[in-house]
């Protein structure tokens, strides 16, 4: 069998979905759909940047208003070689 050239992680709910328009934003710092001082918008970004600056991998939302949303996970393996 062909090896895996990565981990896919999915995590989904079947909550009231995320609008296109807060899908765009939704990886920024700062953004948040809280009402003020309910949170500082940072949970997702700090993710954001930790999954694709060090772990060279990526994160994606897929989301339809009503029937809930996915986060897509996908970070590489990396192979260590032994030198003789």
């Amino acid at each position: 069998a062909p090896e895996p050239d990565g981990i896919i992680i999915t995590i989904s709910d079947n909550g009231p979905g995320i609008s296109q328009k807060v899908q765009k934003s939704i990886f920024e710092p700062f953004f948040t759909t809280k009402p003020a001082g309910e949170g500082t918008g940072l949970g997702l970004s700090v993710s954001y940047f930790i999954i694709t600056a060090h772990h060279s991998g990526r994160i994606e939302v897929d989301s339809t208003p009503g029937q809930g949303t996915t986060f897509t996970i996908r970070l590489p393996i990396n192979k260590v070689r032994k030198s003789n």
